[in-house]
């Protein structure tokens, strides 16, 4: 009965695929993506979140967001709060705007209903053609670059400096070489294609680490047991403040066009990108269901920001499930069932220390380094556009800064050459409102 049932909602036949083959992709899916559970709660703690919980909220708003990605669109696309997202919640939005993670959560919460109403309107496809290539690819590089330079700090394979701002760190230090040396297993094991690479490489350094000192003299914490209940989010659920974006406009409008920005092209080259390795385009190259998708992609923001999460987009991951044979929401779901039972290893879970999460960061930078062959390197307005945004990024160590300085640069060297013409209006207009912001010191 159930098998039936399966089938007729999922359409498992007419997409080539079985139950065993779909759980296979979920299972697979769930291992490519799984470090999220580790990484992403670190990094919102270091933006001022309570960590106690964030395992919890991650994992629930991947569940909620799979299973809403795969009723509504039959998709073997998983969900979990996007990687560049977190990052630009704590580091940019807490603290280099000093915002309360409290108020980013509602600057989060009104990002995603902004992106459901485009969706639900159709204005999403406009925007998108309007904003050239360049800058869509400067950005996810250099959030790419962020994210890796984080990755290397929190190692302490760079540190600051008075007289060059950063330098390379003490190599002496036994778990500065152990993260350096994660970080080349990890890419061997990605380049060999080893399913679950990045967690292999997370659960390896965490072992170790309980042999070596940490810089404090300290070892990896034993965990007081294998299975235990998941943590209470009572501390972050419903806590966002959705007024202080409305109270404090001037100051948060970036924000929540930057997060906008990054979450809405995220989510278009994740699904097109999977759909055409799922073969789901049809002939046009198009994705039937990308309305539904996107809605389904901005609803999981807006529930995240309830439970306490920066905004959950679609993961890339998903291809390694649909290159195991994952065609249908089966797939989906069984990412989703995944993410539910991996709340009650929530023990294990909280001794990985920061440094365990290096190579996770490196990789995930590395994967959104790969758009830039995209660019067409004769083509000098589109490389110098894309090169100022993704330097930006780390150097200012800000997403909304080097979208900022994209914008500008790519308005002036089109005025610049003559090829004005070829500017949307859209893209003239945040050029000039950003470039307003620095003259008048809106920030």
């Amino acid at each position: 009965m159930t098998s039936s049932l399966l089938e007729r909602f999922f359409k498992l036949s007419e997409k080539g695929t079985n139950f065993k083959t779909e759980c296979v992709a979920g299972l697979t899916t769930f291992a490519a993506m799984s470090y999220v559970l580790v990484v992403n709660p670190s990094i919102l703690s270091a933006g001022g979140m309570p960590i106690e919980g964030l395992i919890t909220v991650t994992a629930l708003a991947a569940c909620i967001g799979t299973l809403l990605m795969a009723v509504m669109t039959n998709y073997p696309i998983a969900m979990a709060p996007g990687m560049g997202l977190n990052a630009f919640f704590a580091f940019t939005i807490c603290l280099t705007r000093e915002i309360p993670w409290d108020a980013a959560l509602g600057i989060v919460f009104w990002n995603g209903v902004l992106f459901l109403l485009l969706s639900l309107f159709g204005v999403r496809k406009k925007i998108a053609e309007a904003i050239p290539d360049a800058l869509k690819i400067g950005v996810q590089c250099g959030i790419g670059l962020f994210i890796a330079f984080i990755g290397l700090k929190n190692a302490g394979l760079v540190v600051d400096n008075p007289a060059t701002f950063v330098s390379l760190g003490d190599l002496s230090q036994p778990t500065t070489l152990l993260a350096l040396f994660g970080i080349i297993v990890t890419i061997v094991l990605v380049t060999k294609k080893v399913t679950g690479a990045i967690l292999i490489s997370v659960i390896l350094l965490t072992v170790l680490g309980a042999f070596i000192p940490h810089g404090d003299g300290t070892l990896t914490a034993m965990p007081n047991g294998v299975i235990g209940w998941p943590d209470s989010i009572s501390k972050t659920f419903f806590a966002m403040d959705i007024m202080y974006p409305l109270e404090h406009f001037a100051q948060t409008w970036d924000l929540v066009f930057a997060l906008l920005f990054v979450n809405m092209f995220d989510t278009i080259g994740t699904l097109i990108g999977v759909s055409r390795k799922a073969r789901l385009l049809d002939k046009q190259g198009d994705l039937p269901r990308i309305g539904n998708a996107m809605t389904a992609d901005a609803a999981a923001s807006v529930i995240g920001s309830a439970l306490g999460t920066s905004p959950v987009t679609s993961y890339v991951e998903s291809a390694a499930g649909v290159s195991a044979g994952g065609r249908t929401g089966l797939t989906a779901v069984v990412v989703a069932m995944c993410f539910l039972l991996a709340l009650f290893f929530t023990p294990i879970m909280k001794i990985i220390p920061l440094m365990a999460t290096t190579p996770a960061l490196i990789m995930v930078g590395i994967f959104m380094m790969e758009s830039f062959r995209q660019l067409d390197f004769d083509d000098m307005p589109s490389l110098a556009t894309a090169t100022v945004a993704l330097l930006a990024m780390p150097l200012t160590f800000s997403i909304s800064e080097g979208i900022a300085l994209g914008f500008i640069t790519y308005v002036g060297i089109m005025l610049g050459t003559g090829k004005f013409r070829k500017v949307s209006f859209i893209t003239y207009a945040l050029g000039v409102i950003f470039l307003l912001r620095y003259v008048f010191d809106l920030t």
